[in-house]
């Protein structure tokens, strides 16, 4: 079934909306959680919260690429439920040491233009991707989306870890500059 096919299950509140949903992006929504949670459990409540989560936002919404929609809902829900996690504990994890990585390039926005303001972020953050090389724009992505540790996107990339360290704090030097060019203060 495609995209469109299952967007029109959601408008037309059909339940299968939710089973095909689950077919055919289970196992990446999977990917997603599993990157920032480690805990299997975990994962399955947050690929359970995704589809609930959909079904609550389509419609209003009409998502044009279902996958992005997904994943960025799954993704949402991970870091949640890992801050949740880390506040109960009060420990460390990968998550959070990614976010941290990309603090000194990205700025914090508070206050009630940030909806607005994290969306220019963002714009200018993927047209910034799309300036990188392939192998850069991979790293980057793995690293701060994924949340991937750096031994696995060495291993991906058959880097060694140092590589793969030198290439993200490039990559975000790079990001600094060209978030400064557009206006954006850090």
């Amino acid at each position: 079934m495609n995209d469109g096919q299952i967007v029109a299950l959601y408008w037309q509140r059909s339940e299968a909306a939710i089973q095909e949903t689950a077919a055919k992006y289970g196992p990446y929504c999977y990917t997603v959680a599993a990157g920032i949670l480690t805990d299997p459990q975990d994962t399955e409540e947050c690929l359970n919260d995704t589809w609930i989560g959909a079904w609550n936002a389509i419609p209003p919404h009409r998502p044009n690429r279902l996958r992005l929609f997904l994943g960025k809902i799954t993704r949402s829900l991970a870091c949640d439920t890992l801050r949740a996690r880390l506040a109960q504990k009060r420990g460390g994890g990968a998550c959070m040491v990614a976010l941290e990585e990309l603090g000194e390039c990205v700025p914090s926005v508070p206050g009630a233009d940030k909806a607005v303001e994290d969306r220019e972020l963002a714009r200018l953050i993927n047209q910034f991707l799309y300036t990188l090389p392939e192998r850069d724009c991979g790293i980057f992505l793995r690293r701060y989306w994924y949340v991937e540790p750096l031994e696995d996107i060495a291993r991906r990339y058959g880097l060694n870890q140092n590589t793969v360290k030198s290439s993200l704090f490039r990559t975000r030097g790079k990001l600094r500059s060209y978030l400064e060019e557009e206006g954006i203060i850090l």
